[in-house]
């Protein structure tokens, strides 16, 4: 296979299929499957799996934060991004995986991802103290939330939910105070992570966001 983009890693790309592979023919053997019938033939399924890998690594080459990772890149994809395509999806489906699939293989392993705004949204929440001394609130928090659709209730996403989950709405960003006893308080919404912080940068002069906050899984 030819890799069209300079920016790829080949052994990312490798260590994916190998380890995609790895993790069908596991799942096959188990669910008494043929991959060969699957796929028309155990050469498109090679195409397959290598279509799927250089597709996770050329989004992983915009979204990861690599600095933040202990893992070796490689070594990580070889162990456990298999598993992760078929938590996503079944055997049969594979020929179906494209880019709106990575988000959620991507937080199935765990990778701090870098937040970008868009839609659909990652499941942001940062949080930053409050520079003004006698505020009610301590600190201000920026949280990615949604809600089902045709239900006007809001809930927060949290890492590990499915971006592009059909039975949501559209998610937008909320501004939270925060006060001592941790309890929040509900400020706007807003379509843009600058435009919040820009909004918390008025109200609190002083107060310090990440200029290029990052999407972590719960303690990492």
């Amino acid at each position: 296979m030819i890799f069209k983009n300079d920016s790829l890693d080949p052994a990312a790309v490798f260590t994916c299929a190998i380890s995609l592979r790895d993790a069908c023919d596991q799942s096959a053997k188990l669910q008494n499957l043929n991959i060969s019938d699957l796929f028309q033939g155990v050469d498109q399924f090679y195409r397959e799996a290598m279509r799927i890998a250089a597709l996770f690594e050329e989004w992983a080459c915009k979204h990861v934060v690599f600095d933040e990772m202990c893992d070796v890149w490689p070594y990580l994809l070889e162990d456990k991004f298999g598993a992760a395509c078929l938590q996503r999806m079944s055997v049969e489906d594979l020929s179906g995986f494209d880019a709106e699939d990575c988000p959620d293989v991507a937080m199935k392993l765990l990778l701090p991802l870098n937040y970008i705004d868009a839609q659909p949204r990652l499941p942001l929440d940062v949080k930053a103290i409050n520079p003004i001394p006698a505020s009610h609130f301590t600190h201000w928090r920026i949280q990615t939330i949604r809600c089902l659709s045709g239900d006007d209730s809001f809930e927060p996403m949290i890492y590990g939910d499915d971006p592009f989950d059909p039975e949501y709405e559209p998610s937008i960003l909320a501004l939270y105070g925060v006060n001592a006893e941790g309890l929040v308080e509900h400020i706007k919404d807003f379509e843009r992570y600058a435009d919040a912080v820009a909004f918390v940068g008025k109200i609190a002069p002083g107060v310090e966001f990440p200029e290029e906050p990052v999407v972590k899984a719960q303690g990492s």
